[in-house]
């Protein structure tokens, strides 16, 4: 303890134990100086110092409530000047021996005999173990708090890597990164060159193979070959030797280096690992200096005050977090992509190529359900079973899975082995119930099969046909005429492999002008409605198409499928009327699966150029372009297998280009300086076009007049 007393304008310390000269570091001797002098003797900051006696003057009056000098005219017995309250300060000291402590002091004014009217009692602690502890607690709740906004950054990560539709996903973790921890980051891939991706999955050609590269020399393909993580750092200043990927990347990341001055100049490039290789690139620009890096508050909030500084170690730390997250998700994505891919192909390479049926307009469709694994039980088949008899059969394997897509396989096999030795529909499906029986299928399927003849009294200009019909468990097919639309409702039986071996068989003649539609349930069953309501909807939509061909029928018929919720199979046959088309136009049809890479450009004008030979019809070059642009689209934007068909129809032919991207095509504005994007504005100037979604993507459109289509 201290006791100061004020004279001749200053301060004395008058009194002090032994405690107080001991945490002050003072002699006896001292005490003789002024309290100012002493207090700068004993290890105080001149700074406190300072502030210590402008306390004792303010407990004097001789300054005001803000620590302003008071006039001597409000220094008047009759105004008291003195506080009476005690004033506490606290303070790190150092002896002479170099120890630093805190101490804390609590100021207190008194009147007694040994220090006058203007005395002060200084009590002095020890607080230094309280203040450690202070200290620690507060550094661990700035650990924590850092580590909770880290760990909401990461979550958020998760989530946007997690949401259903995956297309953009790297640049929204880019720009929630961004902000929070680093001036700017971004995700690189290596193609045949480096080039920023956006998306998790990603179709790039295969890389080139660059020989073997010293990492010195080239430290990001280093980074690229290895399967490990480790960060790459690229100094300010760091030129590397052109041709590179190292020095590519430095030429896609100047513009963001100049456009960021916040940043320090140093670039962190992280691998972004899959199960076996590194699939690309998470590169960082950090902020300048530790003491501006920060993460500015938890995820959505905008309050700059809750901004936490975080040090260069932990920003590698979560940068390398976000680098191995989105590894995962990437290589998860490419694995479900490539099973999805092989599955569709498995399932399309189960569906008939559409052969040519002399005397009948045919036209099919086939998408499995985006909600299940992109393959499932629906088929339809169409066989030309002598020059007069053709097989057309649509049936429905429960689930959506290979083991359905294999059942599904083995059915159809089974009906055309049989419907090649016994055209009656009743007595095939008794053959198939028998052998389904004895195979013991897991899944339950139901089918419709027709048998479609030639009428023996018709005339080439005036063709008939009968069809035979049974149904196992099926929906009624539609026959729409002059008329309106018929359900064909009989020979009804049960589902496939449940048959007693009485089935029966119904007909139904189709004149010219008629149209016969064949589906699966995933075109009318929805959820919130019944079967039935669904099925009033299809006749009602089948009544009011007045198509001249089986593909313009088709597509209006596939309005219903914009929400679908199961596999949907579609075949609409239509007896051409020679009265009002010419013959060259009918049953004209082609389609070719297509792989989603560049080469199906080529392929896809080979088979245009070969189809048209056959059909007797000039491959234009407007027909040849718009076929290149609407592949071409399909290849570079869509997701998954292309399928390109073409249609003989009234007045011309009609492209289709089906991909598994439910995105629409976009005609940009055209503007000056943009190098591509006028693809769909050459289809539209070229060609009369449109496009319909389907429960695994779209299908873009385009008929383009041919004088020579009709002969």
């Amino acid at each position: 303890m201290l006791s100061a007393q004020r004279s001749a304008g200053t301060h004395r310390v008058a009194l002090a134990n032994e405690a107080a000269l001991s945490a002050f570091d003072l002699q006896r001797a001292d005490l003789d100086l002024d309290a100012e002098e002493l207090f700068a003797r004993s290890g105080m900051d001149e700074g406190f110092s300072r502030e210590l006696m402008a306390a004792l003057d303010r407990q004097d009056g001789e300054l005001d409530e803000d620590g302003e000098p008071r006039a001597r005219a409000e220094v008047t017995e009759s105004a008291p000047k003195r506080w009476r309250g005690p004033t506490q300060l606290t303070t790190a000291i150092t002896n002479r021996e170099g120890r630093r402590s805190w101490i804390s002091l609590t100021l207190t004014p008194v009147t007694a005999p040994e220090l006058g009217p203007e005395g002060h009692v200084i009590v002095i602690r020890d607080v230094s173990a309280q203040v450690e502890h202070a200290h620690v607690d507060q550094m661990r709740l700035e650990i924590e708090r850092r580590a909770r906004l880290a760990l909401s950054i990461l979550a958020r990560v998760s989530d946007i890597l997690a949401e259903p539709d995956p297309q953009g996903a790297l640049r929204h973790v880019a720009d929630l990164v961004t902000p929070r921890v680093v001036a700017w980051c971004g995700f690189f891939a290596l193609g045949r060159d480096l080039e920023a991706i956006h998306d998790v999955v990603t179709r790039l050609p295969a890389r080139r193979d660059r020989g073997t590269v010293d990492s010195a020399d080239d430290p990001v393909l280093s980074l690229l070959e290895a399967t490990s993580m480790r960060t790459v750092r690229l100094e300010p200043g760091h030129q590397a030797e052109r041709g590179t990927v190292t020095a590519r990347l430095q030429e896609l990341l100047a513009p963001h280096l100049e456009d960021h001055p916040d940043a320090e100049g140093s670039v962190l490039v992280f691998p972004v690992l899959g199960r076996m290789r590194t699939l690309g690139l998470f590169v960082a620009l950090p902020y300048r200096g530790p003491a501006s890096t920060q993460i500015a508050g938890p995820v959505g909030s905008p309050e700059p005050s809750a901004a936490v500084a975080i040090l260069p170690e932990e920003v590698g730390t979560v940068l390398e977090l976000v680098a191995r997250r989105v590894g995962m998700a990437m290589d998860n994505a490419e694995l479900y992509y490539r099973e999805h891919l092989a599955a569709e192909t498995l399932q399309r390479s189960m569906l008939p190529e559409q052969a040519e049926i002399d005397g009948l307009d045919v036209w099919s469709y086939y998408a499995p359900s985006v909600e299940h694994a992109q393959v499932g039980g629906d088929w339809y088949d169409v066989v030309e079973l002598d020059d007069e008899t053709v097989l057309v059969v649509v049936g429905d394997v429960t689930g959506h899975d290979l083991e359905a897509a294999a059942a599904m396989g083995q059915l159809r096999s089974i009906v055309r082995a049989y419907a090649q030795d016994l055209r009656e529909p009743g007595a095939v499906l008794d053959r198939v119930d028998a052998l389904v029986t004895s195979m013991h299928l897991s899944r339950s399927a139901s089918l419709v099969l027709f048998t479609l003849t030639r009428h023996p009294e018709s005339t080439g200009d005036d063709e008939t046909w009968v069809a035979r019909y049974s149904r196992a468990g099926h929906l009624p097919a539609l026959v729409r005429h002059s008329g309106g639309v018929d359900a064909l409702e009989g020979a009804a039986g049960a589902l496939v492999g449940f048959g007693r071996g009485d089935r029966c068989s119904a007909e139904r003649t189709l004149r010219p002008g008629d149209c016969l539609v064949l589906y699966t349930d995933g075109l009318v069953e929805r959820r919130n409605q019944g079967m039935r309501e669904g099925l009033e909807r299809l006749i009602a939509l089948a009544g009011t198409v007045d198509g001249a061909d089986a593909a313009a029928m088709g597509e209006e018929l596939l309005q219903l499928a914009t929400e679908p919720e199961d596999d949907i199979a579609l075949v609409v046959i239509r007896v051409p009327d020679t009265r009002y088309e010419p013959a060259e136009n009918r049953q004209r049809r082609r389609r070719w699966p297509l792989a989603p890479s560049g080469e199906s450009i080529s392929r896809a004008r080979a088979e245009l150029r070969a189809t048209c030979a056959a059909w007797g019809v000039q491959a234009t070059g407007e027909l040849e372009l718009v076929v290149s642009e609407l592949v071409t689209n399909a290849v570079l934007h869509g997701r998954g297998l292309v399928e390109f068909r073409l249609l003989a129809v009234s007045g011309g032919l009609r492209v289709e280009v089906e991909d598994g991207d439910p995105t629409p095509p976009v005609i940009r504005d055209q503007t000056s300086g943009r190098v591509g994007g006028y693809g769909m504005h050459i289809v539209e100037q070229l060609a009369e076009w449109g496009w319909r979604p389907t429960p695994g993507g779209k299908v873009v459109w385009a008929k383009v007049r041919v004088e020579s289509a009709a002969g």
